[in-house]
């Protein structure tokens, strides 16, 4: 049976939704909002809106580009570029590592979001209403320590991804893009108007944006450069993926840069949701994943309204945890129906039930499987250190070197629409300062 020509974006906008849906994870919830209050304030952003222009932009327009001109899935594009340009078959290894991460991390993350689900239903049934530290502490205890919890769950945010995937590009990414996204939006600024009517707004503001230089130490600017890598979906083979779908009309710059705005908006927002409720209620905003699974829940069920409120930022956590995993699963789908003989629905139930198995055996380390250990890590552990340390830096530097030296300058430069200026700085940029800031990540991470 032939295959369907390759789908399209339907426009620019649905586009644009998706990859800053797929950049706006569970990480822009709290991570990014931690890292800034703890290492400098606007000190940190300026640092990260740096390293973001100078290493994250441009690997972003080379994943693209490289998914435009090939038209196919990370695995295929990367083979016939290299033989187009006479380059090495190895080549090939950058769209397998990217494809393979994005299934690896897909599992695990899987897990997480099963969480953000659960604690979503918590907050609708009132469970945290009242409860003390102590026993919020013990909630989320219980939930690691019980397999069948974390399958029920697991099992059910993945049926939820398969079901959006299955349904193809326009129908299923999206359309889930343009309600998910809007929604998230929506349901930050709520939660941001609450944080400014709770009184608290200032020592937000404070908390986030006043500078400190003297945090501005050399490990501070290392970690604002590996955010602003690992923010913007690099290396996971999504944004190849996502280009392969995008039309030749579409600026990749300008695109690059409105995507990269509202991630970190929106990562910035999450922020000024979160620490006016924080500190409204005398808690500790040093808390890293703890802040969400423990102390926002233990802020909701005292507070008039936190239910609510709970609801809201749980739907909104979840909406985040979505957007991402949809866009994991679509690079190994996208290969699997390209390179076997399946469906597009055959081939994300495929990938969707070895997704599946693989976050059963990250689940089980938090219990049954706890002593089970590869290198003094758990198999959740593991898939996270190997994905984020090895993967991904690779899979991005591959992409960014095959870019700037592997392919013709003159197209290349043709199709970036670029001055002569402008030409010059991006050759800077994809040819050495990008790999150079990968491989200082990469080399800082193994460290």
């Amino acid at each position: 049976m032939a295959k369907l020509a390759h789908a399209q974006w339907s426009s620019k906008m649905t586009f644009v939704l998706a990859a800053a849906g797929s950049a706006v994870g569970l990480g822009n919830i709290w991570r990014f909002s931690y890292m800034v209050g703890d290492s400098g304030g606007a000190a940190f952003v300026l640092v990260y809106l740096a390293c973001v222009a100078l290493v994250g932009l441009p690997i972003l327009v080379a994943e693209w580009m490289i998914g435009r001109r090939g038209q196919k899935n990370p695995i295929n594009t990367m083979a016939e570029l290299a033989a187009n340009h006479g380059k090495s078959p190895a080549w090939a290894l950058v769209g397998i590592s990217g494809v393979l991460a994005a299934f690896l991390i897909l599992s695990f993350y899987s897990v997480i979001g099963g969480w953000s689900l659960n604690y979503t239903l918590s907050s609708v049934i009132g469970t945290f209403n009242g409860q003390d530290a102590d026993s919020i502490g013990e909630l989320f205890g219980g939930m690691l320590e019980s397999p069948a919890t974390l399958l029920l769950w697991h099992t059910a945010f993945m049926v939820l991804v398969v079901g959006i995937v299955a349904r193809g590009v326009t129908k299923g990414l999206e359309s889930a893009a343009r309600l998910m996204m809007p929604a998230l939006i929506v349901l930050m600024l709520v939660l941001v108007g609450y944080g400014v009517a709770s009184g608290y707004f200032g020592e937000a503001l404070a908390f986030m944006f006043r500078p400190d230089w003297s945090a501005l130490t050399g490990g501070v600017v290392l970690a604002a450069m590996g955010q602003a890598f690992f923010t913007l979906s690099l290396g996971m083979g999504i944004m190849m993926a996502y280009g392969s779908y995008l039309g030749e009309d579409v600026n990749l710059i300008s695109t690059a840069r409105t995507v990269i705005i509202l991630d970190t908006a929106i990562a910035l927002l999450a922020g000024l949701a979160i620490f006016p409720i924080v500190f409204a209620n005398g808690l500790s905003a040093g808390e890293g994943p703890g802040l969400i699974f423990v102390t926002l829940p233990l802020a909701f069920g005292n507070m008039a309204g936190g239910t609510i409120l709970g609801l809201m930022f749980f739907l909104l956590l979840t909406f985040a945890a979505l957007t991402s995993a949809i866009s994991l699963l679509e690079p190994v789908v996208e290969t699997l129906e390209e390179r076997t003989s399946l469906s597009r629905i055959g081939s994300t139930l495929a990938s969707g039930i070895a997704v599946w198995l693989l976050g059963v055996a990250a689940l089980l380390s938090f219990n049954v499987w706890s002593e089970v250990l590869f290198f003094g890590l758990n198999i959740f552990d593991l898939l996270d250190t190997f994905t984020s340390k090895i993967l991904l830096p690779l899979t991005g530097l591959g992409a960014i070197v095959f870019v700037g030296w592997c392919l013709k300058r003159e197209s290349t430069e043709a199709e970036l629409g670029l001055s002569a200026t402008g030409v010059n700085v991006w050759n800077i940029l994809a040819r050495y300062v990008a790999p150079a800031g990968v491989i200082v990540v990469f080399v800082a991470g193994l460290i």
